[in-house]
């Protein structure tokens, strides 16, 4: 923020935003929302592959310090990176792709069997420092505006309440993002994401590292029909126990150890039985 500016949450508001030099050449375009603040173009988006429309939202935070160096890194080009939406901490939105293009957030990702997730998702950033840099809780304003701009696009695109996801769901190998912090219950009691009350932590039987069982692959089994990517093999391997962390830092978060408790199977098994008929992916078959 500037010197001299008042002190405040409006003064924040009021802020201008950083352009990087790239997307200041760039031609703006209409926003797809009636919410967007500000519209900073990227070049870092192509076209959906084979036509696919999105149908899908996956949520990201920033995981940077500033949201200058953030929006630099997804406004600029041979970054390779980009976002559709990005949601400052005020509540304000940025809109940096068009809806109908297919922007590079995901990354090396899949759902209920589909690997292109960038091809059929709108992909919001949320500026948030991460866990790198100390992961500060989310603004109240901030969740509004995101819950706002899901509702638009899932009317809009006709997305499903269960296809709002994390992007650590989507790659759990690789990201943590948006993290244990963010309040999807708050987001799902206003009809954005799916959501159950998590079972209770107690002491129990676990299925863990190094398990082998028909009870490991009957869980690898509802992973992948709720549409977690997990190998299907009946051995707690180290990419299954990924996937758990990952269920968990979305709908189980008191706990993160990756070890499959009464209360994380519970979680899961309420998930699937509230699901749409049509909700559940193929990828279990």
């Amino acid at each position: 923020m500037s010197s001299g500016s008042p002190s405040g949450s409006d003064s924040k508001r009021q802020r201008v935003l950083p352009v990087p030099k790239a997307a200041a050449n760039m031609r703006p375009f209409e926003p797809d929302s009636s919410i967007v603040s500000d519209i900073i173009p990227s070049p870092n988006y192509g076209e959906r592959n084979k036509g696919r429309q999105a149908d899908m939202i996956v949520l990201h935070y920033t995981g940077m310090p500033d949201v200058e160096g953030a929006l630099a890194r997804l406004c600029t080009a041979g970054t390779e990176v980009s976002a559709h939406y990005v949601v400052l901490e005020d509540g304000r939105i940025v809109q940096c792709v068009p809806e109908a293009k297919r922007a590079w957030h995901a990354g090396v990702s899949s759902w209920g069997g589909e690997d292109d997730v960038n091809s059929c998702s709108i992909g919001i950033e949320i500026v948030n420092r991460g866990h790198d840099w100390g992961y500060p809780e989310f603004p109240l304003r901030q969740i509004a505006a995101v819950i706002a701009l899901c509702r638009g696009i899932m009317l809009r695109r006709k997305v499903p309440a269960h296809r709002v996801l994390g992007h650590s769901d989507v790659a759990p190998a690789r990201k943590k993002d948006p993290g244990e912090k963010f309040p999807w219950h708050s987001l799902a009691n206003s009809g954005v994401g799916h959501w159950v009350t998590p079972a209770p932590v107690v002491r129990g039987e676990s299925l863990m590292l190094g398990t082998i069982s028909d009870a490991v692959l009957s869980m690898q089994q509802a992973l992948a029909k709720y549409g977690y990517g997990v190998p299907l093999t009946g051995k707690y391997d180290a990419a299954t126990m990924e996937v758990v962390t990952a269920f968990q830092r979305h709908f189980r978060p008191a706990r993160l150890d990756g070890v499959a408790d009464h209360s994380t199977l519970s979680t899961l098994q309420a998930l699937l039985a509230s699901l749409p008929p049509e909700g559940t992916a193929d990828a279990s078959k």
